[in-house]
C-alpha cells in the first residue's frame, strides 16, 4: 500500500531536483522565524493580497515539501500566503517532535499564535491531512479569527480501519527508496524512522478515546465557511471521514475529485488551486 500514496501527508516523491525547481519558481517567497510558545517556528510567505491564508502541512511535513504549487501559483494579488513548519518538523527544529495526546491542539495554538505574531488579525486556513485536523481545531477554537477553511485528506476520529492503515505503513524499510529519500534528506535516516514511528503511535492513541475522537466534539463549533475536498482514490482516508465532516460542520460543502489520491493538491495542482481560489474569494 505504501507504494500508492505518499504517506499520511507525506509528499509525492519530491526529489532534490524537484525541490530545486520549487526554489527557482518561488523566488518571491521570503522565509523567517518567529518565536511562538517557546519555539522558533519557521515560515515562508509570499503575495501581497489583503486575504491572508495559512497553509498547514501533513505529518512530518513542511511548507516547502508540501505546498510548492500553492506557494508558487495562488494569486499573489489577492492573497498573502503563509506556509509554516509545525514544531519539530522541517525547519522548526529544535525541538524534536513528540506526540502527546494533545499534539493537534498544540499545533492549532501554535498556528494561530504564529499568525497573530505576524500581525494577521484574520486569516483563512488550508489544511492537508494532519494539517487539516489542526485547521479543524483552530477554526473551532478561534471563530473570530478564521475567515474560511479548506481541508482535505483529514479526519475527526480514528477508526479501527484507520489503525490498520497506519500500522501497514509503520515500517519505512518497506517503503521504496524513492519514497523514503525526501524525508531522509530533511531528517536523516535515523530521525525519520524515530519520528515516523512516533507519529504512528501518536495518531493511534486516539483510537483508545471514546469513539476514537480526535476533535469530533469541536466540529459543531466551526462557524466559518468550510470546503471539504476528498480524493475518491485516497488510500489513506476512507470516504466516511469527509462525509462525517460534511454532516457535522454547519454549512460546509464537499467537493469530490474522482481521480484524486491523498496528494491531490500536488497531483492536480492547477485544478486544486482554482477550486480553492474560487472558494476563498466568494
Amino acid at each position: 500500500m505504501a507504494m500508492l500514496f505518499w504517506g499520511r501527508g507525506l509528499r509525492n516523491a519530491v526529489t532534490k531536483k524537484a525541490m530545486q525547481g520549487v526554489q527557482l519558481y518561488c523566488t518571491s517567497v521570503v522565509s523567517g522565524r518567529e518565536r511562538v510558545n517557546g519555539v522558533d517556528l519557521f515560515y515562508q510567505q509570499t503575495g501581497k493580497g489583503d486575504h491572508a491564508v495559512l497553509l498547514l502541512p501533513g505529518a512530518l511535513g513542511s511548507a516547502q515539501t508540501d505546498f510548492g504549487p500553492q506557494l508558487k501559483s495562488l494569486s499573489k494579488d489577492r492573497f498573502t500566503v503563509i506556509g509554516w513548519d509545525p514544531r519539530g518538523y522541517g525547519n522548526s527544529r529544535p525541538p524534536e517532535r513528540d506526540f502527546p495526546l494533545d499534539f493537534f491542539e498544540r499545533d492549532a495554538k501554535d498556528a494561530v499564535d504564529l499568525m497573530q505574531a505576524l500581525r494577521f488579525p484574520k486569516f483563512s486556513l488550508l489544511g492537508w491531512s494532519d494539517g487539516g485536523i489542526t485547521a479543524l481545531i483552530a477554526a473551532a477554537r478561534n471563530p473570530s479569527l478564521v475567515n474560511k477553511m479548506v481541508v482535505w485528506g483529514s479526519n475527526a476520529y480514528v477508526s479501527p480501519q484507520d489503525v490498520k492503515i497506519y500500522n501497514a505503513i509503520r515500517d519505512v524499510s518497506q517503503w521504496s527508496e524513492r519514497m523514503r529519500r525526501p524525508m531522509e534528506e530533511v531528517y536523516g535516516a535515523e530521525l525519520f524512522i524515530k519520528t515516523w514511528e512516533g507519529w504512528v503511535d501518536g495518531i493511534g492513541q486516539f483510537a483508545q478515546r471514546p469513539e476514537g475522537s480526535i476533535c469530533m466534539e469541536l466540529l459543531p463549533q466551526i462557524s466559518c465557511p468550510s470546503l471539504i475536498i476528498h480524493g475518491e482514490k485516497d488510500p489513506m482516508v476512507p470516504s466516511f471521514h469527509p462525509q462525517y465532516l460534511l454532516k457535522h460542520i454547519k454549512g460546509s460543502r464537499l467537493h469530490l475529485m474522482p481521480e484524486g489520491k491523498h496528494n491531490l493538491h500536488l497531483r492536480f495542482a492547477a485544478k486544486f488551486n482554482k477550486l480553492v481560489e474560487d472558494f476563498l474569494i466568494q
